[in-house]
């Protein structure tokens, strides 16, 4: 049976946000201890399983995952090519990577461009065929597509096809090794347009339509297009690559001129105006004017977790408390408030300065008394394990040490690491009933919706001061790159 070798390097870097992601934020894993993801519900997790059940014959490479933040130091490149490089076997039979594909570093605005331009240099690498997964908010780029035969993007938004993304890429690989068949290539087309996240859910348009039509292609041309990918892109990343752009893996280069009707549609739904929140007061008055059974969503996407926010935004914080809403929630990162309430006891009450360190475009932080009603080491195992959290964490989470306080009727869930907001099993962990409260803060844009859309009764996204609003006009494109014309 063919050798492939397996490496992932997974993250979306939000270039806005003054603070940097260093090694020491990485989930790192090299040589055998890449097999600990098989099976899980990770897109590794997925190709290693997928592999495994056919014998096949597999070279572990590095492996690095981070939450999505601000850009990646030098280092964190330097010293994943340096594992990559020395786990590096020529005598393999194809590479298979999990990326993201809005990765950025210090002195790379491309980074998997680069990272597939450096793996084609390699010894005996030129001609072996790359095949790999990557995430539908991808800045894909040209380089991307030149130097890989086959990358597969997620298709939903919720991201909750991650680990099946893999697979149908990874049987891709396994299609081509079985059959002998030629080797496909990679045609691609970049448009103008940048959608903040809120704008690009696959359960509305335009994201909605646009897979609609790339699964019809894929169908009229099943003969030569493999598959087709929609790449929503991510809008908080300043690169030449930052858009909405569409990939075709064909046998028939020809073919790929069926990405143009996408790149029409695609203009066609551009929101005009763009997506906007609504305002604090506006949705707060509402709720407590009109207070319904069921759980209120207020998703804050300006601090959106999953995004690379901070997670110590204070906006909808401070509307709870000024509004007094009682039995509501959110989850505030806080590393120094826990340590803080590390030496009390349950039921104790303590003054607090919650939130407000992470962000410039935050008010600051909000100094309130409250009670503590828990402590715990932060682990909990995913409720969902098709949850966008699993592609990024696999089948359990770590939030750090956490406490739980009460202000009044508001639950505040205070954790020492950021937390993307996609399974339930964060409150579940605290014994907190998710679906027993009247409001719930979610800091999040779309990606939340697989998790708490089952416990939902209405839902408001609100703006708030914070780094990924919905309105970019506060931030200041330099290399974003524009073209009137379809990049080949």
């Amino acid at each position: 049976m063919p050798k492939v070798f397996i490496a992932g390097l997974f993250h979306e870097t939000h270039t806005f946000l003054e603070k940097s992601t260093g090694l020491d934020d990485f989930e790192i894993r090299t040589g055998d201890s890449l097999f600990e993801c098989r099976g899980d519900s990770s897109p590794m997790g997925g190709a290693l399983e997928f592999f495994a059940e056919r014998a096949y014959e597999i070279v572990p490479g590095p492996d690095y995952r981070a939450v999505p933040s601000g850009t990646v130091k030098t280092e964190v490149i330097d010293q994943f090519w340096a594992d990559f490089s020395e786990s590096w076997n020529p005598e393999v039979d194809g590479i298979f990577l999990v990326l993201h594909g809005a990765m950025v570093s210090e002195n790379i605005l491309d980074v998997e461009g680069k990272l597939l331009r450096r793996i084609r240099e390699l010894p005996g690498a030129t001609e072996l065929p790359i095949y790999g997964v990557y995430d539908l908010h991808a800045n894909f780029s040209q380089a991307m597509a030149t130097h890989a035969d086959c990358l597969v993007g997620y298709r939903e938004n919720p991201h909750s096809d991650a680990r099946e993304a893999s697979v149908r890429a990874a049987a891709l690989m396994n299609d081509q090794f079985r059959n002998g068949s030629d080797r496909p290539v990679m045609a691609y087309r970049g448009t103008d347009l940048v959608w903040a996240p809120t704008a690009t859910g696959t359960a509305d348009d335009p994201m909605r339509s646009l897979e609609k039509m790339a699964r019809q292609l894929e169908g009229e041309h099943f003969e030569s297009i493999l598959a087709i990918s929609v790449n929503a892109g991510f809008a908080f990343a300043d690169t030449p690559n930052t858009r909405v752009s569409f990939t075709a893996v064909t046998r028939a280069p020809e073919e790929a001129t069926a990405l143009e009707a996408l790149v029409t549609l695609a203009n066609e739904l551009n929101p005009d105006p763009p997506v906007f929140d609504l305002p604090v007061d506006e949705v707060m008055s509402e709720i407590v004017a009109n207070p319904i059974e069921g759980v209120t969503i207020l998703t804050e996407p300006s601090d959106n977790i999953g995004a690379g926010a901070p997670g110590d935004t204070t906006g909808l914080l401070r509307a709870l408390i000024e509004y007094d809403v009682e039995n509501s929630a959110v989850s505030i990162c806080d590393p120094d408030s826990v340590s803080i309430l590390k030496d009390c006891d349950v039921s104790e009450k303590r003054t607090l300065v919650i939130g407000g360190k992470g962000s410039q475009f935050d008010e600051g932080p909000v100094k309130i008394e409250v009670e503590l009603i828990s402590k715990s080491d932060g682990h909990f195992e995913l409720v969902d394990k098709n949850s966008h959290l699993a592609s990024m964490s696999g089948d359990a989470f770590e939030m750090g040490p956490c406490a739980v306080v009460q202000h009044r009727g508001i639950t505040i869930l205070l954790t020492s690491e950021r937390v993307p907001p996609f399974d339930l099993g964060q409150w579940t962990s605290q014994e907190i009933d998710p679906a027993k409260l009247s409001v719930i803060v979610v800091k999040a844009a779309v990606a939340h919706r697989q998790g708490y859309d089952p416990i939902m009764a209405r839902t408001f996204a609100v703006d708030t001061p914070g780094p990924c609003r919905s309105d970019m006009s506060q931030f200041e494109f330099v290399n974003r790159r524009i073209t009137s014309t379809a990049e080949s």
